[in-house]
């Protein structure tokens, strides 16, 4: 009996057609199998030994900090996110005063609600049991590295299955309810909002802490990286999880759900299946990534780092099976295949790239270690100008993978072309899991070396504990890398979709010329924002470090015994915790509300075309700061690791002092300014096409 494609949702067996009605119903079921394969994984990972009462007591304040500063940051965004929805409702898709179906307003408000609930859940999710892996995988390490890297990186696999899973279900829900993607515009808009105040709010936070510990801990006392003398050790650690694991999983989130809006509602151009192909496409990513997570493991002195490459190829290659034997099963177009498989290539290229750019055992890092023999300076000139240099490749690769995507599918037909595009995008974001998971590997193993030092474990632990660090310090990198490409193609798509339907409601076909004036001052406008944006953020992360050395300078001042290390004698951490949390939230709110405020204000004075113009100049300007800053940033940390590892001096040399100087520079790039910007064009991309009706209406250049 044969077997062979019929129609567009059939199966062809013996003389029948085999239909499958609503087979984008893979995409909720899976999304459930992955929030219950995270929740089980959770449970064991809480059934593992948490150490000795020395162990629970670190891992139980870096816990409380985690979640204090969580806790507050929503209260406030809680406001935000509240008057955002009222706005919504009012205004969008069209005014409620002048609108005859005022559902629409209501559906849009509570799709946007619904995207900010479903984002901070991830979050929180992630932030949790990260801070329970984490003493639990120091405890694990004492036996050796298999245990301690199995419960670190289960533990990042929760945050990963938990975003997939939520972001997938709550795409689901969403168009299920309306069978119209445009709602899933105010859903997305909800959980990229979210996103980028926790990614900025996070890295604040965390190189608030990270700086000060560094500067007065390592320069000024001598102490070591993690020594529980030193105030500002907690919040350190407490900003690893709320940067790198709540932070980093909201952005992905939001990357995830933008790119899959952007195809659907290019889909919608189209007509027919290419709705919800998207839909069955990322059903197939988010099963991979569940099996991907269980064949990841190291053995009794392996390197973990070449386990995570590794773990990620194996999912690329059953993901793109599995996603081409569903193409030949439902009778799609293989050339949409095609396009998927150019956003995968392009994610790997983007993961070679930074990982030669930031590996320890690399060139880059190695020259700028050397050249912190020299002093401060020469190392933050060459990291800056490696920095500079990596941006290269992953541009060309966006470059060549959006173009192929669009060649590649623009001969089945008009609106085939940006598409593809759309797909490529979704394609590199398909196996989110597996990356979400092994980004929240690296501040797991982080903690859980810090926790070892403070609870005073053997040498040999500290010393597993590191190659875990080390490892997740490239795997974050990376992750960051793959973060930004992924919305940068992500960004081109929703570009793309905002033309598409802009053209639909205008009845006629848009350019964005630069030979316009208006296109051009809004690609002036839009080149400017990404460094503002930095800036603020750094600002920011300068201002709130200079509080918090000056406290943990009061504390070595002030309470007798401390930097001597008196038995009984603990430094004040909660009030690092707190000044960093403060000083976060306080700092953050500028930077983006100004983004939001700039995107609104070129929409409603340079309209349509003034504000395709801003997009492109933010994104082509977004992508180079942003690849440059992580992977500088990265690059001067693991400089910094190279020579602690007993190279060119060691710890306290010369040398080192300046990598640590470097790596301080690095930090704000790396954790705060950089990461952030992926979201930053995310978020003025979805301005862009949600208050499209009003810009519109309402423009005073139309």
């Amino acid at each position: 009996m044969s077997a062979i494609p019929c129609g567009l949702k059939g199966l062809q067996i013996g003389g029948g057609c085999l239909v499958f009605e609503n087979v984008w119903y893979i995409a909720p079921l899976v999304a459930v199998l992955s929030i219950l394969t995270g929740l089980y994984i959770l449970w064991w990972v809480k059934s593992q030994d948490p150490g000795n009462e020395r162990t629970r007591f670190i891992g139980g304040a870096i816990k409380q900090g985690s979640q204090a500063f969580l806790n507050r940051m929503y209260r406030t965004l809680a406001m935000f996110v509240a008057v955002m929805a009222l706005i919504l409702f009012l205004f969008l898709p069209h005014p409620i005063w002048l609108t005859s179906t005022p559902m629409n307003n209501v559906m849009l408000a509570a799709a946007y609600l619904f995207g900010s609930i479903c984002s901070g859940v991830a979050g929180f999710i992630g932030m949790d049991v990260a801070t329970d892996s984490n003493m639990r995988s120091a405890t694990a390490a004492q036996k050796g590295i298999s245990k301690a890297f199995q419960i670190s990186y289960r533990g990042g696999a929760v945050m990963g299955l938990a975003v997939v899973g939520l972001a997938l279900a709550g795409v689901s829900v969403v168009y299920f309810i309306t069978r119209d993607p445009t709602f899933i515009v105010g859903f997305s808009f909800g959980a990229s909002a979210m996103a980028l105040f926790a990614k900025a709010g996070g890295g604040i936070f965390t190189k608030t802490a990270d700086i000060a510990a560094d500067l007065v801990g390592k320069i000024e006392m001598g102490l070591e990286e993690d020594d529980p003398r030193n105030p500002a050790v907690i919040a350190d650690n407490v900003g690893d999880n709320v940067g790198d694991c709540a932070g980093m999983g909201a952005d992905l989130f939001d990357s995830y759900v933008a790119s899959l809006m952007a195809v659907m509602l290019l889909g919608v151009i189209i007509g027919g299946y290419y709705v919800e192909l998207p839909l069955v496409f990322a059903g197939i990513g988010v099963l991979t990534s569940i099996i991907g997570v269980f064949l990841v493991n190291v053995k009794e002195g392996q390197e973990p780092g070449p386990v995570l490459n590794n773990g990620t190829y194996t999912a690329t290659i059953l993901y793109l099976t599995l996603s081409g034997i569903a193409t030949y099963l439902l009778g799609y177009e293989w050339r949409i295949w095609g396009a998927a498989a150019c956003g995968l290539v392009v994610g790997v290229v983007i993961g070679m790239t930074t990982d030669f750019f930031t590996s320890g055992d690399k060139a880059p890092t190695q020259r700028t270690a050397e050249a912190s023999q020299t002093g401060p300076a020469i190392t933050i000139i060459t990291g800056f100008s490696y920095g500079l240099l990596s941006v290269l490749p992953p541009l060309v690769g966006i470059g060549v993978g959006s173009w192929l995507a669009y060649a590649l599918c623009e001969g089945i037909g008009p609106g085939y072309g940006v598409y593809g595009v759309g797909i490529a995008a979704f394609g590199m974001l398909s196996i989110v899991g597996m990356i979400i998971a092994s980004d929240s590997f690296g501040p797991i193993g982080d903690n859980a070396k810090g926790i070892a030092e403070m609870s005073g474990m053997k040498s040999e632990t500290v010393d597993i504990l590191d190659k875990l660090d080390a490892a997740g310090n490239t795997s974050k990198a990376i992750t960051k890398g793959f973060a930004i490409g992924a919305a940068g193609l992500t960004v081109i798509s929703i570009l793309a979709a905002y033309k598409e339907v802009a053209e639909a409601q205008l009845g006629g076909t848009i350019t964005f010329d630069l030979m316009n004036p208006v296109v051009m001052a809004g690609a002036f406008i839009g080149v400017a924002m990404p460094p503002i944006f930095s800036a603020l953020l750094m600002l920011g992360v300068g201002r709130n470090a200079q509080r918090m050395i000056e406290e943990v300078r009061r504390q070595f001042r002030e309470i007798p015994g401390l930097r001597e290390g008196k038995p009984g004698v603990n430094p004040d951490y909660a009030k690092c915790v707190d000044i960093a949390t403060i000083g976060a939230i306080k700092e953050l709110l500028p930077a983006t509300i100004i983004i939001i405020v700039a995107t609104l204000a070129v929409g409603f004075i340079f309209g349509v075309q003034g504000l395709g113009g801003y997009l492109a100049g933010s994104i082509f300007s977004g992508l180079v700061f942003a690849l440059l800053m992580s992977n500088a940033g990265g690059l001067w940390d693991n400089a910094k690791k190279y020579i602690e590892a007993g190279n060119l001096g060691g710890k306290h040399s010369d040398a080192h002092k300046a990598a640590v100087i470097g790596d301080t520079v690095g930090d704000p790039f790396k954790d705060t300014a950089g990461p952030s910007l992926n979201t930053m064009v995310t978020v003025i991309g979805l301005i862009a096409n949600i208050f499209l009706p009003l810009f519109l209406l309402y423009a005073l250049i139309r």
